[in-house]
């Protein structure tokens, strides 16, 4: 007699029906992440069988590297190896804690999950950029910008990183306490113009991230770091909900934001919210692979991949997504509340092709002898891109 413990009870119809044509799984089972992910446990009947490769990876089981003033966990090629042109980096920082004075051999793009930080950099021309950014705000560094991240009163804040090489690691970056640390005295002394004793407090092991006064006003800083330079005529933030939607329908909303409205930016990045019920619709991206990172909701996607391929997985938020370049897919809202999510590009400008708008401009006798159906089903199918549905 099977064990109804391992029977799928809360999940959508056709997954009972698959359940009971397949029986049930009387072996272990971790029964949550089984109801968390119904349809690798019970996959539809339309994916393939043959192995497509896993594109799913939830934050949760990155490792953390906690600090007095904060923590950070990534998802890399090392945990997704899929996932080989961008990797995430997901980060805390308590109201002064700091993400030392650094920078990267990677483009670094970022989006506020949560609260309020002060960023610093300067530009190639020695010019300063002081900013404070809130929820859904961005930021871009291209490589090689020194910058700085600290979080502000009342609790700090929460980002996601995004960078351009899949091969990236947080751990593996040019850190000031790390540089300063390994380079011989009397070279800091004729650099700086100092004596070869001013340096001798410095931290002989890096920083990374370390708690101290959460900043003064925005202005001060503004101008004590502009200095004879004075600031950059660069923006590297970019205030995303100061923007109207992209496309808006009955079924959400996408903003696109890449090198068209922000400009210092090298990674493209589409934000979509489907409301309950709606579909990111069929579609494929010719340019880039896409990086995806769930923010709230719950939904399925199944990737169509050469060669007779499809699989189905489940998110939620806090997972991280990966469709390689030019395969078809969409992304469902399972749930009963909005799902929003991030689509994440290596390339400066968004670009999509729409399954429904590609038939719908192509000869209506060729699709019927391909799909053996009518002229009034093809009628029907909307005539541009709707990116969610229902419009």
């Amino acid at each position: 007699m099977s064990n109804p413990k391992h029977k799928l009870t809360s999940l959508r119809s056709n997954n009972y029906e698959r359940a009971d044509r397949s029986g049930s799984d009387p072996g272990p089972a971790n029964t949550v992440l089984n109801g968390q992910n119904p349809d690798s446990i019970w996959p539809p009947g339309t994916d393939s069988k043959s192995l497509v490769q896993n594109f799913k990876y939830p934050f949760s089981f990155a490792n953390k590297r906690t600090y007095e003033g904060g923590w950070s966990r990534e998802v890399t090629v090392r945990e997704l190896p899929v996932s080989k042109t961008l990797a995430g980096v997901n980060m805390r920082l308590t109201a002064g804690g700091v993400r030392e004075l650094h920078w990267h051999t990677a483009g670094e793009w970022a989006i506020m999950l949560y609260g309020t930080a002060r960023i610093t950099a300067i530009d190639a021309d020695g010019k300063s950029f002081v900013a404070d950014v809130k929820k859904n705000d961005l930021w871009f560094f291209p490589s090689g910008i020194p910058h700085s991240i600290q979080g502000l009163n009342p609790d700090g804040c929460e980002f996601m990183l995004v960078f351009d090489d899949g091969e990236f690691s947080e751990s593996e970056t040019v850190l000031l306490s790390d540089a300063m640390a390994h380079l011989p005295p009397e070279v800091l002394a004729k650099n700086f113009a100092v004596g070869q004793e001013a340096f001798k407090n410095v931290p002989r092991e890096e920083l990374f991230i370390f708690q101290t006064d959460v900043p003064g006003g925005l202005e001060a800083d503004q101008k004590a770091a502009a200095g004879v330079r004075g600031k950059s005529p660069k923006n590297f933030a970019f205030r995303t909900m100061e923007m109207p939607p992209t496309r808006r329908t009955k079924g959400g909303e996408v903003r696109v934001v890449d090198s068209s409205n922000f400009k210092v930016s090298t990674t493209a990045m589409a934000m979509v919210t489907v409301h309950p019920g709606g579909l990111r619709e069929l579609h494929w991206h010719p340019n880039a692979d896409e990086w995806q990172y769930f923010i709230s909701g719950k939904g399925r996607m199944t990737v169509v991949a050469t060669g007779n391929k499809a699989r189905t997985m489940d998110f939620q938020e806090g997972d991280v997504g990966y469709v390689q370049k030019s395969l078809l897919h969409y992304i469902e809202n399972t749930g009963d509340t909005d799902l929003v999510f991030l689509e994440m590009f290596k390339a400066d400008r968004f670009q999509d092709f729409s399954f429904s708008e590609w038939l719908a401009h192509t000869p209506p006798e060729l699709v019927m002898a391909h799909l053996h159906t009518d002229k009034a089903t093809l009628d029907a199918i909307p005539r541009e891109a709707t990116v969610v549905m229902p419009v």
